[in-house]
């Protein structure tokens, strides 16, 4: 088992809900000990920021991680949703070892420069939310409607009128599963796959049945005119609603 956690965010403890960025030094290395204990292991694999702290120098973060591998607490460091300047502050204090941010047919961002910085310096790309946040898997549309514990229901790229536009991206996923004999969850993760041979895409599920079809899709190979074809239609689709809250942005 590969363990992968997070740090950066106070919480309030009688409600569990986040109060603030904190990626203080000291803040970073409690919460390394608590998760230690929490999961009764004497190690993290991979210890992320979750979200970059404009308070905090991300040398002086990068600096408390590296302290952390070097007592043996931590093995590989990780950030979330950095933009490529911040990737390099850190990475010249303590290497990183993968980068997560939110990547799949219908966000795009990280192409201009999180992924080039990430060739250049080799680190991993994880991307979160491959699978549009359940909309590129064909089972969400323009009708459904969600209660107020799914974070969709204030997602900008999910109001109905969103979901009607975006609507072409799901019919190009039908369309090359039909031939592949796939589903359009796995041609997006096949997608991803394609990209780079070092983009590991986390999709996440509660549904057995839905972590067997997302594994199915390592094993579908996407020609060279799949992805030009790909490409070309996607190129074509105008992406209505903000990604996630909408206030995501890379620093």
């Amino acid at each position: 088992m590969v363990i992968a956690t997070k740090f950066g965010f106070d919480f309030d403890p009688e409600t569990k809900q986040r109060l603030g960025l904190n990626s203080r030094p000291e803040h970073i290395r409690r919460v390394a000990e608590a998760s230690l204990k929490r999961m009764k292991t004497d190690v993290i694999d991979l210890f992320y920021q979750h979200r970059v702290d404009p308070s905090v120098p991300i040398e002086d973060v990068a600096g408390a991680v590296k302290d952390l591998i070097a007592e043996g607490k931590v093995k590989h460091f990780g950030l979330s949703e950095a933009g490529a300047q911040t990737i390099r502050r850190a990475h010249a204090v303590q290497p990183v070892t993968a980068v997560q941010s939110e990547y799949s047919l219908w966000a795009r961002d990280p192409e201009a420069e999180v992924l080039p910085t990430c060739a250049e310096l080799g680190i991993g790309f994880v991307p979160w939310s491959p699978l549009g946040q359940g909309f590129l898997t064909a089972k969400v549309d323009a009708a459904m409607t969600f209660d107020g514990s799914d974070v969709r229901s204030w997602f900008p790229r999910f109001t109905p009128d969103a979901r009607k536009a975006n609507q072409p991206f799901v019919d190009l996923l039908i369309e090359v599963a039909a031939r592949k004999h796939a589903t359009p969850a796995q041609i997006a993760l096949a997608w991803l796959l394609a990209q780079r041979p070092w983009i590991v895409p986390i999709p996440g599920t509660r549904k057995l049945e839905r972590v067997e079809e997302n594994l199915g899709a390592a094993d579908i190979k996407l020609t060279a005119d799949d992805l030009r074809e790909i490409a070309s239609a996607s190129s074509k689709i105008i992406v209505q609603g903000a990604r996630s809250t909408g206030k995501e942005q890379y620093v």
